[in-house]
């Protein structure tokens, strides 16, 4: 069960302890950058404490039917909320702040996930406020977010901190290699492209066009030579974002169409009937909509890559020794390190980073602020041509 908290030793320990105590804290913030397993963990946590197990010392083994039912999203007493849009709405708290008034159905807690507590504005967060301060007495409150900061400080001073790292490149590796079968080289090539994120790692060692994308991106910066080329990297960074987005978005939103048919009990072939045609219909609108909103995760991913070049060529330039994150780059990265200046490097970190924060918090254009980014990549001399 809790397999795929690899490099988070302390963390399981921490849980697991928690879970066989029998008197949880009635709230938890889970914070980690992304691809550390925030929402894993508090899945794993909630299997464990609604755990058939009598014993305490056995909570959490993942194999009874409510250890197998929270993991997969459908147990009773589980409410995992997670969004795609920019924010979680007033509506959406009110309605959470309901779900924990119920008593657990069929276990000992009724368990609410928050994965995106982040995205909760001050006035929906404060709704939560009373529910997480004086909850039910068998209601068990989990939040994830990026940094303890990301959450109000009301809300943080009232959960129990589990702070996640980014597990160990060979870690992710070896879970790719374990869980999903593949194979080690390109296990080990993903996990480190993917700078240890699981679900990136995973993609990037399955799918042959998020790797090539990937590329493509990451060499960017060795196309620029003038102000006209660095307006062609913004539209090509811009298109292989939007790509990749798409990509996603297809294989995602056929398997959830394909769960809603079996669910359904939909025909294999034929003309689906009215009502079940009106539930597709929704599902796809929701899909759209969702897609139109999610597109600066991967404008966000796409700089975080462009990033990784810069940090390689940081790397070099001070002689720091570590491992680089595009390792099959070294002789370019290398011949670029000696051209450049260490001053340089950072300031071109934090152009790319100043991009990524405006891209979340305003409604600017990303084409017009990744073109404007790309020329301040330039070196003093292609300014000139």
């Amino acid at each position: 069960m809790w397999a795929d908290l690899r490099g988070q030793e302390q963390v399981v320990e921490q849980l697991r302890r928690a879970a066989q105590s029998g008197t949880p804290t009635h709230a938890w913030l889970f914070t980690g950058p992304p691809g550390s397993g925030r929402s894993n963990a508090a899945r794993a946590f909630a299997a464990a404490l609604l755990c058939e197990r009598e014993a305490l010392s056995e909570r959490g083994c993942g194999t009874c039917k409510a250890c197998r039912t929270v993991l997969s999203g459908a147990h009773a007493d589980l409410t995992n909320v997670t969004t795609e849009k920019v924010t979680i709405s007033i509506d959406e708290a009110r309605e959470l702040v309901r779900k924990a008034q119920d008593k657990p159905s069929t276990g000992r807690w009724r368990i609410i996930i928050v994965e995106d507590a982040d995205r909760m504005q001050e006035r929906s967060t404060n709704v939560l406020l009373k529910a997480i301060e004086e909850p039910p007495p068998r209601t068990i409150w989990l939040l994830c977010a990026p940094s303890p900061g990301d959450v109000l400080v009301t809300i943080r001073s009232r959960c129990r901190s589990v702070g996640l790292r980014l597990p160990p490149v060979q870690d992710v590796a070896d879970l790719l290699v374990a869980r999903d079968g593949i194979d080690a080289v390109t296990a080990e090539a993903a996990a480190r492209a993917a700078q240890s994120h699981i679900g990136i790692a995973k993609r990037l060692a399955t799918d042959d066009g998020a790797r090539e994308r990937r590329n493509q991106i990451v060499r960017l910066p060795l196309t620029l030579r003038s102000v006209a080329g660095a307006m062609r990297a913004a539209a090509d960074l811009v298109k292989l974002a939007e790509a990749e987005a798409q990509s996603s978005f297809e294989q995602r939103d056929a398997e959830e169409r394909t769960a809603l048919l079996a669910t359904l009990g939909a025909p294999e072939t034929g003309v689906l009937p009215p009502s079940m045609r009106a539930q597709i219909k929704r599902l796809e609108d929701d899909q759209t909509r969702r897609a139109k909103r999610s597109k600066n995760d991967y404008f966000d991913r796409a700089l975080t890559d462009l990033i990784s070049f810069y940090r390689d060529v940081l790397m070099l330039q001070v002689s720091s020794g570590q491992m680089l994150v595009n390792e099959p780059l070294r002789p370019e990265l290398e011949d670029f390190a000696h051209r450049e200046h260490p001053e340089d490097t950072l300031l071109r970190l934090e152009s790319i980073n100043e991009v990524r924060s405006r891209l979340v918090s305003t409604n600017v254009s990303p084409l017009l602020a990744i073109e404007a980014m790309m020329v301040s990549l330039l070196s003093r001399k292609d300014l000139d041509r």
